[in-house]
């Protein structure tokens, strides 16, 4: 779940390694400020490496690029995995490009299915905020994949079964 999480958020795999680490580093050196009656484990486990994940992107000021590889089958058709490779790499820039306030919303409700509640209180943000920076995040999304679509201009034929 941790590393998920942060394989999410930084788009590396070394740094979501890292980030993992850090996090349960940080846990045993401070487990006494875990209180299960304040929140699951689960819940304080997002919340550091929430901040560990801000901290190294602080530190790196970027973030890596996602790992796009992509294996195609023997019996896939070469034109819809391109058509869907490019949805693939869309939707991750996308992600990568919205600010951290809304990755983060959008990758712990809609990557983690994490609800409403716990990502509120895990960003200590009012449930509302979550809902409104999903909404946002959604639409940003939405919109960068509209325009990766009009612009892979393919055969009819691939398209429809990518997009159907």
């Amino acid at each position: 779940m941790v590393y998920r999480f942060a394989y999410s958020m930084t788009g590396s795999r070394t740094l979501a390694e890292d980030v993992v680490q850090e996090v349960f580093l940080t846990l045993m050196r401070n487990l006494e400020r875990y209180s299960p009656e304040r929140a699951a484990l689960s819940t304080y486990l997002y919340g550091i490496a929430r901040n560990v994940s801000r901290a190294r992107d602080r530190k790196d000021a970027r973030f890596v690029g996602f790992d796009a590889t992509r294996f195609l089958s023997s019996d896939e058709d070469p034109a819809v995995a391109l058509v869907e490779g490019e949805r693939l790499r869309a939707l991750r820039a996308a992600i990568r490009e919205l600010p951290i306030k809304f990755r983060e919303v959008l990758v712990l409700c809609d990557l983690h299915e994490v609800d409403y509640a716990q990502t509120a209180s895990i960003l200590g943000i009012p449930v509302g905020t979550v809902r409104s920076r999903l909404f946002r995040a959604r639409q940003h999304v939405q919109q960068h994949i509209r325009r990766v679509d009009r612009s892979v201009s393919l055969p009819r034929v691939a398209a429809r079964k990518v997009f159907s």
